[in-house]
This record gives structure tokens, sequence and C-alpha cells, in this order.
């Protein structure tokens, strides 16, 4: 696994519920600003494997970028039971739910793909 993977993984992690991130602010705070798309696949590929909080991504105009109805609306509907709040064109306002991880964020922590017992598998991201 590269380093800057490692670090998106982390940074997913740690966004707190009712908050989200964009891809290109994982991105910046992993030391790549112009890595959105590696976001992408890193969340595409590994979301189960880390049982990462797929849902908490979201693009950078605020909304939603998953195509498939299906999964958009899986994600809305996790989302607003976090209490991210979507406008009546389905944008979430950044200023107020963005997270920004700070200096704090321990980067350097161990991985794992087995959370044990007890991991929240309904926010799972659908099968293909």
């Amino acid at each position: 696994m590269t380093p800057f993977t490692r670090k998106v993984i982390l940074i997913i992690q740690s966004i707190p519920e009712g908050s989200v991130m964009t891809y290109g602010g994982v991105a910046r705070a992993a030391g790549s600003p112009r890595a959105a798309r590696q976001v992408v696949r890193i969340l595409h590929s590994m979301s189960r494997k880390y049982r990462l909080p797929w849902h908490r991504v979201i693009n950078a105009k605020g909304m939603i970028s998953l195509t498939e109805d299906e999964s958009a609306s899986l994600q809305q509907l996790y989302l607003a039971g976090e209490g991210v709040v979507f406008d009546e064109r389905g944008m979430v306002d950044l200023e107020r739910y963005q997270y920004v991880p700070g200096p704090e964020l321990e980067l350097e922590s161990e991985l794992t793909g087995d959370f044990g017992a007890g991991a929240e598998d309904h926010l799972l991201p659908p099968l293909e």
C-alpha cells in the first residue's frame, strides 16, 4: 500500500458522524491536492475491507456524486440519519458540515481490515 493510500484511508476513517469531506479535501489532507480521482478509486476498492464511512465523502459542490440511483439514495439516507441536512437542490452546506482534519490526526496508526464484531455492516457500500 502506498503512503498516500494509507493516509487517505486513515483520513476517511476519521470523519466524524454528521460530517462530510470532499474528495479533493481528502486528497489535500493526505498531501496530494490534485488526487481527488485517486480518492474515488480508493473508496471504490477499499471501503469494504477497511469499513470506510464511504457515505461521508461527497463532491466539491456539496452533492452526492454517485450516479446509480439506489447507491445515491442510500448515501443520502445514511447522511440524513447522521443529521446532515440537504437543501432542495440536494446539496449539503459545506460551511456547516465539512470536516477538516487537524494536525492532531494520527496518520501513523496501524491499519487493519478486521474490525471485529459490532461493525456497522449496513453502512458498507452496496455490492456491484
